[in-house]
């Protein structure tokens, strides 16, 4: 076995024993979160940000962010979102950014309107530096990293080192999740989102990690694992990956991870040679037969309340009224207010104020796209017009990134189950701006 294969053992078998360390002494947590930050700096410094070092760090902190979340260990509420902003900005001093970020400039500063109104307008008893920065902190660390990332130069082996910094601290969460619950079985009483196989913590943003995991881990299968041992560990965890997202009830992270592996799969087909679609043709039926695998477990797992979630029932086989656990209401609020409001709308943070004065709910937004219409107006339309194609065209002329339209629909599909709580959206969404060379090149930043 390579030193490297050994390495990435080693490694999986330390985040491992880190989960189990962490349940057993939560106050752990908090020094791990300390550690990554004081350690991510150091990093980026010492190497100058030479191999776009900025980027392994933060995809470290957008994998690990939920476990602090779920163990009390965050310094900052928002300390993923600040963490990766300063990694971002010291990549940036020591290796530049593309003078053609400029499209991302411009997204920024359409934001300025909404924080200007809703410093003007917020009620006095609200914390206007806690709402305003709760709602903003998430756009502004996507254009920050957009910014970075927008045409940067980086290998594809460079990228797939990014790919194995998101799977590190994942293996941590599992092994948390399966001390924390270690029955399924015994937990499972109805078909909606899941504390108690979550961790005890938010299954939406439980669910979004596991299916980011998913995804990397096939990534992983798929280009990282030369030995039939590397094959048989990326491949349990996916199928570990797979379970645990679906036993959390929240379905938002596993579709995310399907349509993913799909639009990955489909990129590989019909960019790879006439003697290399067989075999990609062959991982797609078994991706299928082991997806349907996963899914015969789990519906055994919890008495198949699982096939009753996903049909949109309760634990008595009847129809929900809400197609998307009441979040409709959330949606028809905030578009109204677009409607009211179309120009500047009602400025960052107040959509929350305005829908508790007129509906009674006392509820923040679960969906970025309507929030950022509701609280931006016609600003908002123009950022989330800038986001969504400004990938689609860059891919058109670098298809070497195969990963960018997973990465694009990550962070669309995402955002609108749960808004941007944690910075992964925000983070992989940048990825899908890079300039991805197959061949090694002497110099991979600016």
């Amino acid at each position: 076995m390579k030193k490297e294969e050994l390495s990435y053992i080693y490694l999986l078998l330390s985040h491992a024993f880190l989960g189990g360390l962490i349940f057993v002494l939560p106050f752990i947590s908090k020094i791990y979160t300390l550690v990554i930050f004081v350690f991510g700096i150091y990093y980026i410094v010492k190497n100058r940000n030479k191999n776009n070092e900025a980027l392994v760090i933060s995809a470290y902190v957008i994998s690990v962010e939920v476990l602090l979340r779920m163990t009390d260990g965050m310094l900052l509420n928002e300390f993923g979102k600040y963490s990766i902003l300063i990694f971002m900005f010291l990549g940036m001093i020591y290796s530049g950014f593309s003078n053609k970020a400029l499209i991302y400039w411009l997204f920024l500063v359409l934001l300025i309107p909404g924080i200007i109104l809703s410093a003007i307008t917020l009620n006095f008893e609200t914390d206007i530096r806690k709402a305003i920065a709760f709602n903003i902190s998430g756009p502004v660390c996507l254009g920050i990293s957009s910014i970075y990332c927008y045409q940067r130069k980086i290998t594809f082996d460079r990228l797939k080192g990014v790919i194995t910094a998101f799977s590190l601290p994942l293996v941590a969460i599992v092994v948390y999740l399966y001390l924390y619950t270690p029955s399924v079985r015994d937990v499972v009483t109805g078909t909606q989102s899941s504390f108690e196989t979550s961790g005890g913590f938010g299954p939406n943003q439980v669910s979004t990690i596991l299916g980011l995991g998913i995804f990397v881990f096939f990534v992983q299968l798929l280009l990282n694992s030369k030995s039939r041992i590397l094959q048989s560990i990326n491949a349990g965890f996916v199928l570990v990956f797979a379970f645990r997202g679906i036993v959390t009830f929240s379905r938002g992270g596993v579709l995310t991870a399907v349509v993913m592996i799909f639009l990955l799969l489909i990129v590989m087909y019909f960019q790879a040679n006439f003697n290399t679609k067989p075999k990609i043709g062959l991982i797609i039926i078994l991706s299928f037969l082991a997806g349907m695998g996963v899914w015969g477990y789990s519906s055994i797992q919890t008495g198949g309340l699982i096939n009753k979630r996903y049909a949109n029932q309760d634990a008595r086989g009847r129809e929900k009224k809400s197609q998307l656990s009441g979040r409709e209401t959330l949606i028809a609020s905030e578009l109204q207010m677009f409607v009211d409001n179309p120009i500047l709308g009602v400025g960052v943070g107040r959509n929350k104020e305005i829908r508790e004065k007129e509906t009674g709910i006392v509820a923040a937004s679960h969906n970025e796209i309507t929030r950022m219409l509701a609280e931006h107006g016609s600003l908002g339309l123009i950022d989330l017009m800038l986001l969504f194609f400004t990938p689609l065209f860059l891919f058109v002329n670098n298809r070497q990134n195969i990963f960018a339209l997973s990465f694009l629909v990550f962070w669309l599909l995402t955002i609108n189950h749960a808004a941007m709580r944690l910075a992964a959206p925000a983070f992989v969404y940048a990825l899908s701006l890079l300039k991805v060379y197959t061949v090694e090149k002497t110099t991979v930043h600016r």
